[in-house]
């Protein structure tokens, strides 16, 4: 079984030389190098790196850095701005990267952004154009981000996190699968597969996680595994668990099952990006 982790987050110490935007409370620093290191401990293949928007907004810089050093291991996935009118360019230019595989947009109700924002649209068209999927954040906005999703039928969407706002620190919410309903009925969007990304962060109960397992089961009936795309959200998950923590329930669970779990962690996830690791 090959395993891939369809979010994870490096980034290199708080300097001048690449200064954070912001400061989350996360680690000093997990390099490329300790990302590797943490993976190949629990036996994770390969990882979708998302440059984190956090710390670094449309500058993805520090994530080529860490491709270019471990090419097998590592894809690499953009932020892009909706408020850059020369947005398209930068989608083709990143299709010319070593590596990337996607972009990113935020549709998040802090950003403000409506579905039909201009700049929403000009990345979408410009995703079909340069055939990248896009990693779609909107979490606790799932209704905006179901419109805009419908409304660009021809664009493929990754949803980012079960499309439920996580916790950067425990506990979980009283009601942490809220928006469960919401995400079941974006399943019927062709378009779109979904990120079973952090869900260890949703959880009410110590590791392993009992808990979360009831309502990932209505995710998986509802969406199938090979839409299904398991990743970890670390570093964003940090504070709640670590990676070991975050990998190990999916590997020693019985739900799924053998071939459900191949698909999961790691089948369902090369299908979506188009790329597989290699060791």
């Amino acid at each position: 079984m090959t395993i891939i982790d369809s979010q994870v987050h490096a980034y290199e110490a708080n300097t001048p030389k690449r200064p954070w935007h912001m400061v989350p409370n996360w680690p000093d620093h997990v390099t490329g190098d300790e990302m590797v290191a943490a993976m190949d401990k629990v036996g994770v293949d390969g990882a979708i790196f998302i440059s984190s928007f956090s710390m670094y907004r449309y500058d993805a810089s520090y994530a080529v850095e860490v491709q270019r050093a471990h090419p097998g291991r590592m894809a690499i996935v953009k932020p892009v701005d909706p408020d850059n009118p020369d947005v398209a360019d930068v989608v083709a230019e990143w299709k010319k990267t070593p590596g990337a595989v996607g972009i990113r947009i935020m549709l998040t109700k802090e950003n403000g952004r409506a579905p039909d924002h201009p700049g929403i649209d000009r990345i979408a068209r410009a995703a079909v154009r340069y055939d990248f999927p896009v990693n779609l954040l909107c979490w606790d906005n799932v209704d905006a981000g179901t419109a805009l999703i419908d409304r660009h039928p021809d664009t493929r969407f990754i949803v980012d996190h079960l499309g439920i706002l996580q916790p950067r620190q425990p506990p979980a919410p009283t009601e942490p699968w809220a928006d469960l309903p919401k995400v079941l009925a974006l399943a019927k969007r062709p378009n779109a597969v979904i990120k079973v990304s952090g869900a260890c962060t949703l959880s009410r109960q110590p590791y392993p996680f009992p808990d979360i397992w009831d309502p990932l089961a209505r995710v998986f009936d509802a969406w199938g595994f090979d839409r299904c795309l398991w990743g970890t959200d670390w570093t964003r998950a940090f504070a709640v668990v670590n990676y070991e923590q975050a990998v190990v329930p999916f590997l020693k669970t019985d739900r799924p099952n053998g071939s459900e779990r191949a698909m999961l962690m790691g089948g369902a996830c090369a299908k979506a990006y188009g790329w597989s690791p290699k060791r």
